[in-house]
């Protein structure tokens, strides 16, 4: 836990430097394959700077998780089996090393793509689900990778721009209730979207 607030803080300093969209760039893209502190941290700070380029600043966030996504299923694609069905030693790494990611979250994972893979990845681009999970399990698994990028472009700019226009609109007040209900807004957001889908179908049918 240590060594996680102290990545938390140097995630943090960089909003107080001259290279804050580039660290927000490289942090947003690593995080997406294996970083364990999400771009919000970092994203909420710069904007509570600079409100004008609250914009600006999502449109970074999202391209960068956007390709860092597409980057973490190459890793799930091309690196993580040594043989069929047999982890590489990279894989064994991840389990190991990288916080949240867990073999037993990365089977879990397995058994829902079978049944829902384009609301996996959209689901997890959004909330506070590891989503260096989801794309890297994506290329493990061949998810149709057209399909991943649609969901994970739709979920992170969504993600993303839903925090900038709520921190450009009410500024420091919302982030108390951002830090707050992140979580159940996110599922919120997911559930409602869901239902909205289901409308349609309903209606078109």
């Amino acid at each position: 836990m240590k060594i996680l607030r102290n990545l938390y803080d140097w995630v943090l300093h960089w909003a107080n430097t001259p290279y804050g969209p580039l660290a927000l760039f490289v942090l947003a893209f690593s995080e997406s394959s294996f970083f364990p502190i999400p771009p919000d941290v970092l994203l909420i700070a710069l904007i509570l700077g600079n409100p004008r380029k609250a914009f600006r600043f999502a449109l970074i966030c999202s391209i960068a998780s956007i390709v860092g996504g597409s980057f973490g299923y190459f890793i799930g694609y091309h690196l993580w089996w040594s043989s069929p069905g047999v982890y590489s030693a990279l894989a064994e790494f991840f389990f190991n090393h990288i916080p949240g990611f867990t073999q037993l979250l990365f089977d879990t994972v397995r058994q829902k793509y079978e049944l829902y893979s384009f609301w996996i990845v959209f689901t997890a681009g959004f909330t506070p689900i590891p989503y260096k999970v989801i794309t890297i399990s994506a290329g493990a698994f061949n998810i149709n990778f057209p399909l991943f990028l649609i969901a994970s472009t739709i979920s992170r700019t969504a993600r993303f721009f839903l925090v900038s226009v709520l921190l450009w609109k009410f500024g420091p007040p919302i982030k108390v209730f951002i830090d707050k209900y992140f979580n159940l807004l996110s599922i919120a957001f997911v559930v409602l979207l869901v239902l909205g889908f289901v409308v349609i179908k309903y209606f078109l049918h």
